[in-house]
């Protein structure tokens, strides 16, 4: 039976396909509401430096690990382990936390992926051309009310992603996600070169981008030091399968530490784009930077308000978000239903259907923390029910998943270094070198530990 549905596994259409569809599961919210913010607060270009170093260090081979897995064995993370591990081992276990991962991310996601979608639509339409500061952060904590409003786009970007993977990797996802990325890229190098050619613009340059010492003395350099680690661990979506599932699909005519560079290199220049685009606008307007959704629905649409053509540009860069968030869920959705293919043995659309009315329902929850269930603050007062699932995600299942796919390719309980090396280097282009065969397993460990233990203090 398993041999009649690895005979019909789909495959990539075109190496641009898979580059771009797993650099859309890369690229997301984080890139854009994290990375320019901690950039400016911890000395700018240095900071930047020292990202890089732990994202070649320990992002690339942990992606890397998870793209082996998925070609070698052809199957998501609901039945890779099965078929890839030695008799007697036990790794086949975290598939069930892989999974789990995958549904718990797409629970807040999918939500937060609305939201950019409706904002998209009040800018476009006007709503909020000329409002005061007031009144943009007033219409913000008026739609975290909005018990309807919230809903309702959450299930438009949940129906909509479900949609383009009904139609096949290579029809859908594929085909649809490429035209996706590439608009992305288009536009944000559009907003990052209107931003920087403000009046005053240069400044939130200079901050952005010219080292600081001063920022990584005041911050403390521990501190840093921890931040880019998080960060480059953090911004590719690794541990939970949601990159193993396109390594399932790629052919093995290239190398995956050379298709890992690419991805690594695309989701580097969006985040630094977002710093181009964030940091320029802020300082020409007067208004200070944030991180997280303040940042991205109270101060960008303040700077949006007060800027010439302002209704245009923030209807871009609500465009660009949505694609940003849009195909991260496409990615993470098409894991959920390649997982329920191979347990259930159901048919692609068969299981988009069971995978929407699941998702619709587990979103509900992080709708209503912010209305009838606010009372619920699962991490200390002023939480919320989103604040808990990805703190769930972030801090314990995506380290530990990492931790888990790290350990089964380069110890000999798992799938061993040999096999694990031998796959990663099939192909032309760039080769994992034997000699980092400690450094992936005594060093690169250490560290996901180390951001577990930080991540639960």
């Amino acid at each position: 039976m398993e041999e009649i549905f690895l005979k019909e596994r789909e495959t990539f259409g075109s190496r641009l396909g898979f580059i771009l569809v797993s650099a859309g599961c890369a690229v997301g919210l984080g890139n854009v509401w994290k990375f320019p913010y901690m950039t400016g607060k911890y000395g700018g270009a240095a900071f930047i430096l020292i990202y890089l170093v732990f994202l070649v260090l320990l992002g690339l081979p942990i992606l890397v690990s998870e793209f082996a897995v998925g070609r070698s064995s052809r199957l998501s993370t609901a039945r890779a382990f099965h078929k890839l591990e030695p008799e007697g081992s036990n790794f086949h276990k975290y598939s069930y936390m892989g999974m789990i991962g995958n549904y718990m991310l797409m629970m807040f996601y999918t939500m937060v992926a609305g939201w950019m979608m409706y904002y998209g639509y009040v800018m476009a339409t006007g709503k909020l051309s000329g409002a005061s500061s007031d009144e943009v952060s007033g219409f913000f904590s008026n739609l975290m009310t909005s018990t309807g409003t919230m809903t309702g786009w959450m299930i438009v970007a949940v129906l909509l992603a479900f949609g383009v993977c009904s139609l096949g990797l290579q029809n859908g996802i594929e085909r649809i996600t490429k035209v996706m990325m590439i608009c992305l890229l288009a536009l944000i190098v559009v907003l990052a070169v209107h931003s920087v050619t403000l009046d005053g613009a240069m400044e939130g340059v200079k901050f952005y981008l010219v080292p600081n010492l001063d920022n990584i003395r005041a911050a403390g350099l521990g501190n840093v030091i921890f931040g880019a680690l998080s960060q480059a661990f953090f911004t590719l979506s690794i541990g939970i399968g949601a990159m193993e599932i396109f390594g399932s699909y790629m052919s093995d005519e290239h190398t995956l530490p050379g298709e890992a560079v690419r991805i690594c290199a695309l989701d580097t220049f969006v985040a630094v784009s977002a710093g181009l685009i964030i940091f320029p606008a802020c300082f020409s307007y007067g208004v200070s930077p944030d991180a997280g959704p303040s940042l991205i629905f109270i101060t960008l649409p303040n700077v949006f308000t007060g800027m010439a053509g302002g209704r245009v540009w923030g209807t871009l860069f609500f465009l660009f978000m949505t694609f940003a968030s849009f195909t991260t869920v496409v990615a993470v959705f098409e894991n959920i239903i390649a997982s329920m293919m191979e347990l259930f043995r159901m048919n692609r659309r068969r299981a988009c259907v069971v995978g929407a009315v699941f998702i619709l329902l587990a979103s509900v929850p992080c709708v209503l923390g912010f209305n009838l269930w606010s009372g619920f603050q699962p991490l200390g007062a002023g939480s919320t029910v989103l604040d808990g699932e990805d703190f769930i995600v972030s801090n314990l299942l995506l380290p530990i998943g990492s931790l888990i796919y790290l350990l089964f390719c380069v110890t000999k309980w798992g799938w061993g270094f040999d096999k694990y090396l031998e796959e990663a280097n099939a192909g032309k282009g760039i080769c994992l070198p034997r000699t980092l065969k400690p450094l992936l397993q005594f060093v690169l460990p250490i560290l996901i530990v180390v951001i577990i233990v930080q991540g639960l203090i």
